[in-house]
């Protein structure tokens, strides 16, 4: 399952002078939306008519700091980690990205494509969406994204995506691309037991050169998108108070809303 590492969002967050997201100088943890995919890999591996059979393995692409989300996954129940650490991915956009991600995938799967590659429905620093799909096509597998409910009986999975007016069910032949909601179930917390048993559990570190991937395709240098410019938020004006002393106040309530579009 691929897991991310990002900004607290309870922290101070800011930019590099290159206008990308500072990952260095900012508190960082693994992303909360990911954590449900953990979740769904673990409960699928405990659902397995033989579980000592599956295991599951916590990838993540990112600076040296990035390895805490891998910690956090393994605290959780995962069986192995990977990170994929190398000052060339920085900057990188998604399409970047899934290239790594692919590269490092079959290499943690000793060359060949894993049954089931897990991950949630965005970052919730970029908040794309959209790495599932683009892993699955570089992977040359179907994808099964969005999910709420994930179900799998020998090599089919069948999920359930809620949409805005209907729930749709789909299904698919691993292996797969499978990617799940924060509707999918909650996500457990690490018991002690579990955090003590993560620090033997064994973690492999790639480098672009061990993944042969050309340091020339990733970076902020071959991005399709790039950050223009940024400027803090303002600060918050002074709220205005309206008064009822006289019996106007609807009135002035009214106009206050249609002066800003509210109405």
């Amino acid at each position: 399952m691929c897991v991310k590492y990002v900004p607290d969002a309870t922290a101070h967050r800011g930019f590099e002078a290159d206008n990308t997201v500072d990952r260095l100088g900012v508190d960082g943890l693994l992303s909360e939306l990911d954590e449900y995919a953990v979740e769904q890999a673990l409960r699928l591996k405990e659902k397995a008519e033989d579980p000592e059979s599956v295991s599951v393995t916590a990838l993540t692409v990112g600076p040296e700091k990035a390895v805490d989300a891998v910690r956090k996954a393994l605290q959780m129940g995962a069986d192995a980690g990977v990170h994929v650490s190398d000052e060339a991915i920085a900057g990188s956009d998604a399409i970047a990205t899934s290239l790594v991600l692919a590269a490092a995938v079959k290499k943690a799967a000793g060359g060949d494509v894993p049954d089931l590659v897990m991950c949630g429905m965005a970052s919730t620093d970029g908040s794309m969406g959209v790495l599932p799909a683009m892993l699955a096509e570089r992977l040359g597998v179907p994808q099964v994204t969005l999910a709420s409910v994930v179900e799998t009986q020998g090599d089919q999975v069948r999920i359930k995506r809620d949409g805005d007016t209907a729930t749709e069910v789909i299904g698919g032949t691993m292996p797969l691309v499978l990617s799940v909601t924060d509707q999918s179930g909650e996500a457990r917390y690490p018991s002690f037991k579990g955090i003590m048993a993560a620090k033997k559990k064994p973690m492999a570190t790639y480098s672009l050169a061990d993944l042969d991937v050309p340091a020339d395709q990733v970076g902020l240098s071959v991005a399709w998108s790039v950050v223009e410019g940024t400027e803090a938020r303002p600060p918050r004006s002074q709220g205005e108070i309206v008064k009822d002393e006289d019996g106007s106040g609807a009135t002035a309530l009214t106009e206050f809303m249609a002066s800003k579009k509210f109405i």
